[in-house]
Parts: structure tokens; sequence; C-alpha cells
């Protein structure tokens, strides 16, 4: 079972920081990531705005155009093919929603003051005494988590150990 959690950063770039940080312990397989995404609060117009990893319009066209092109050979048109394969694909990825609902993210971000971001982490699995003292070192503010009460109150003593000792030592 997966499990989401929520850290507020007082700016997008600490978040993206943590996020590429989150990436890389990924590649190093000490934690294992279903889905993580950046939302920032705009500071210009306050909008709410999501940095997914995967953009599924993206991909939805790509595909598109190849599967297209593949099958607009067959009917000697491949370039119209390609190109009502694109348009399809990338309709088909616009509503694509994997992961983490894109609804929950707006709605929960909408308490985020202006030029703040949110990472939102949904993690299978995790080396915590690896991942959280490392995480902890760049501050944030844990919002919210899918734990029960008992966890995320652990969680948080750890989370505060770790800052505590990422301060001293700096």
């Amino acid at each position: 079972m997966s499990n989401l959690f929520v850290v507020a950063y007082n700016d997008l770039a600490t978040a993206d920081q943590v996020r590429n940080r989150l990436l890389e312990m990924s590649k190093e397989h000490l934690v294992e990531l279903e889905d993580i995404v950046v939302v920032e609060r705009r500071e210009s117009d306050g909008k709410i705005k999501l940095h997914q990893a995967v953009n599924h319009t993206t991909m939805g066209a790509t595909g598109g155009a190849l599967w297209g092109g593949v099958i607009g050979m067959l009917f000697l048109v491949p370039f119209l093919g390609a190109a009502v394969g694109a348009a399809a694909g990338a309709a088909g990825g616009a509503v694509t929603d994997t992961g983490i609902n894109d609804n929950f993210m707006k709605e929960l971000s909408e308490n985020l003051r202006p030029g703040a971001a949110a990472l939102f982490v949904l993690v299978k699995q995790a080396a915590k005494d690896k991942v959280v003292p490392e995480i902890a070192t760049y501050g944030g503010q844990l919002v919210q988590t899918s734990l029960s009460n008992d966890e995320e109150e652990a969680l948080r003593e750890i989370l505060k150990e770790s800052q505590a000792k990422a301060e001293a030592s700096a």
C-alpha cells in the first residue's frame, strides 16, 4: 500500500530540490515512488500550478503520432495518420490522471501563501532511516499524510530531530 506525504516549502526552488533529491534516491533504490508532484501558488496571480513528473498530454501525442503514422502508411497517408494520431493521443493524455488526484492537490494547495510551494509524494516503500534525515535537511512543514496518527506523530518527531541535527552541524 502506498502512503501520501504533503510537505509545504517557502519557495518553488526548495520544493524542486527536494523532488530532484527524491528522484535520485529512487535511482539508488532507497525509495520507491508512485507519483511525485510539485505544486506552486504563483506569487504574481495567486493561481495554482502543478509541475507533474510525467506530462500525459505529451506522452499521448507522441505515442499517437507514432501509431497514427504506422496505420497511415497502410493507407498511403502516413503524415495524415500521424497528425490524426497525435491529436487523438494528446486529447486522451490530457484527460488521463494517474497517481495523486489533481483536484485534491489543487484544493489542498489553496492554503499555500503566494510564492510558496508544496511537494506531494506517493511512496510505495522507503528506507526511512536514510530518506527522512536526508529530506529533513531541506526544512519544510509536513502538511498531511495518509499514515495513522501514531505513525504520523513518530514521523514528525524524526523530522524534528533530523532538522535539529542539520541546524547544529551547519
